[in-house]
């Protein structure tokens, strides 16, 4: 099994949810989070003073998949995450050693 975490922009996430789940993802976890990278920041004005935003807001999707799910999970969020602009995101593979769901006791993938 593989965790993948993607980083992408925020006004993406209702077309990635729909796109993961017609590829057959069944769930995911979300976060609101913020962060740099070569993006930088930003700078906005309020009241008339202009200041620097170091961190930028994002969302972070993590998504548990079968190790025969990953190629074609990472494939569809870099195509739907894509904008061609800087800031687009990251996405991590990680191994899983184990998955147990809480209340049946089912482990491995039957727990996705």
């Amino acid at each position: 099994m593989r965790k993948i975490e993607a980083i992408i922009k925020p006004f993406k996430l209702d077309e990635m949810k729909e796109a993961v789940s017609k590829i057959g993802i069944k769930g995911m976890t979300l976060s609101e989070v913020k962060g740099f990278g070569r993006q930088k920041g930003h700078k906005e004005v309020y009241r008339g003073a202009e200041y620097q935003v170091d961190f930028v807001p994002k969302v972070k999707l993590e998504i548990i998949v079968d190790t025969d799910m990953c190629t074609k999970t990472v494939e569809t969020i870099m195509r739907v995450g894509n904008t061609g602009k800087i800031g687009d995101g990251k996405i991590f593979v990680l191994p899983v050693e184990r998955v147990v769901r809480i209340r049946t006791g089912e482990s491995g993938v039957e727990a996705i």
